[in-house]
């Protein structure tokens, strides 16, 4: 992997490096922490690694929280829009065996929305033991009935539309060729392994990745001590993501 300093920016790298699963080049950006936490911001659906520090919502809210607490960053691409398929899973467990090979890593959160929050969910059932806290902003819990769901749907908005094609590239199947793959990359069919602390949020309005998704998990989640389930009245798909106090509550765990 090769780090290159971004100036004028003091502690802010790109990271390039080949995936080990097919020699895909890629790219994340990394800003080393004081404290031996690590959050990890997976963007969303169109982005890419630099959404942290280039949408302005985000950026204002997010990233001086994240600083504050000295917390190191790591805002990865994965292969753009690849809704955590397994080589999106692969390359990210090769990234975090970077930090811990180069950088002192005691604890790691997921903290996105969106596409990035279904991302967190999957790689948190698949690679628990890497993950030590989740924030889940407006994901798709069952990326099985939400595939559906866009098929169902994907006429009604073109970014609906766009996922659904997404999705199928991703993964290369569908629901009936490959139920295994789906199956094995869904939170809520694997919610036992959600053993860290999980924060849960979505709008109850939400036209992108319906509500129904959180609640389904939170259901299943609902007797586990260190899980919080926030729904948000009348709230969009982009109404969690200013649900800042979140950071607040998984760090509170964490402690």
């Amino acid at each position: 992997m090769k780090v290159n300093h971004l100036k004028p920016f003091d502690d802010l790298f790109k990271l390039s490096y080949k995936s080990e699963v097919d020699g895909h080049e890629d790219w994340a950006l990394l800003e080393p922490g004081s404290n031996g936490l690590w959050t990890i911001n997976l963007h969303g659906h169109g982005s890419q690694a630099d959404q942290l520090y280039r949408r302005d919502d985000i950026k204002n809210l997010w990233l001086p929280k994240f600083r504050k607490n000295g917390t190191g960053i790591l805002c990865p691409n994965l292969r753009g829009n690849a809704w955590m398929c397994p080589k999106a899973v692969s390359d990210l467990h090769e990234l975090i065996g970077y930090l811990r090979l180069k950088y002192k890593l005691e604890r790691i959160l997921l903290f996105s929305g969106s596409m990035g929050a279904t991302g967190c969910l999957i790689y948190s059932i698949i690679h628990p033991e890497d993950i030590d806290g989740v924030v889940a902003l407006g994901g798709a819990s069952d990326i099985t009935t939400y595939y559906q769901w866009c098929l169902k749907h994907k006429h009604d908005n073109p970014i609906i539309q766009e996922i659904s094609e997404a999705i199928k590239t991703a993964y290369g199947s569908d629901t009936k060729q490959n139920p295994g793959l789906f199956q094995k990359h869904s939170a809520l069919t694997n919610f036992h392994k959600l053993s860290m602390p999980v924060f849960l949020c979505h709008g109850e309005s939400d036209e992108i990745i319906p509500v129904s998704q959180s609640r389904a998990l939170a259901e299943k989640l609902s007797g586990k001590s260190n899980f919080y389930y926030r729904e948000i009245p009348l709230g969009d798909h982009d109404s969690p993501l200013s649900q800042i106090d979140s950071f607040d509550w998984i760090i509170s765990q964490l402690a």
